[in-house]
């Protein structure tokens, strides 16, 4: 099995070197293709039109210049243009747990989602700061990422992709929450202001905000959590509504 490993915190995060290590208890052909650095709500966004460097930083492992999405198309279009694509892709572990519309702002999910573009099974993996890490956890991670693989005719359809977020330490219950709604960049604050010229900035950090069964609360009482997403997200308007316009 081929495995490709990235991650939106960048190519020698504490997170990606996990998960590699953890890929690697599964597999002697995994690679590393993961930014130089880090980009934090970088979403599923590409660079195009544009030179993008790539680096090689040992055996299998690459950095990229570009954004975590552009590290997938950087694979499967450049590193293994010619060869056999990789068989899954994983992302992370990112430093902090991503949910609520941090699945539409994740460079960690814009890794998987990217990946399915491609045809390939992935998910995207986040973990709250500051995690309990004991030795045991490579193993258990890679068990748990050869379940998913062995399993992934439930959740591998066209156009999905898994998000998992680790409590603050493993092993853990697994549980399906509810999309929660908690808020990231809803202030903005000035930094420069002269005449017409403004300058501001948008804080990291998030409220919390958590209702009972979505992932925040799910998380923080110690349950790993599983949502299987997709990019289809579009929905059928009334074929009367339509007609009207």
């Amino acid at each position: 099995m081929r495995i490709l490993v990235s991650n939106d915190d960048g190519i020698d995060a504490l997170g990606i070197a996990r998960l590699t290590e953890a890929a690697r208890c599964l597999s002697d052909d995994v690679w590393v293709v993961a930014p130089d650095k880090k980009h934090t709500a970088a979403g599923p966004s590409l660079t195009m039109a544009q030179p993008i460097t790539m680096e090689k930083r040992g055996d299998k492992r690459f950095s990229c210049s570009g954004r975590p999405a552009d590290c997938v198309i950087a694979a499967f279009a450049w590193l293994f243009e010619n060869d056999r694509k990789p068989d899954l892709v994983l992302g992370g572990i990112n430093d902090g747990r991503n949910v609520a519309q941090d699945l539409a702002y994740s460079g960690t999910l814009g890794i998987a989602r990217e990946a399915t573009f491609w045809g390939v099974p992935s998910i995207g993996f986040s973990q709250v700061k500051n995690p309990a890490i004991a030795d045991k956890d490579t193993e258990w991670l890679a068990g748990f990422i050869g379940r998913l693989w062995e399993n992934r005719e439930e959740w591998a359809l066209e156009g999905h992709w898994l998000s998992v977020n680790l409590p603050m330490q493993l092993p853990a219950q697994v549980r399906q929450p509810i999309i929660g709604r908690d808020k990231i960049a809803s202030r903005a604050e000035v930094v420069e202001s002269n005449g017409d010229r403004t300058v501001i900035i948008v804080p990291r950090g998030r409220p919390h905000t958590t209702t009972e069964g979505d992932e925040n609360s799910m998380i923080d009482a110690g349950f790993i959590t599983i949502n299987r997403l997709n990019w289809f997200g579009g929905g059928r308007l009334d074929e009367d509504f339509v007609a009207g316009l």
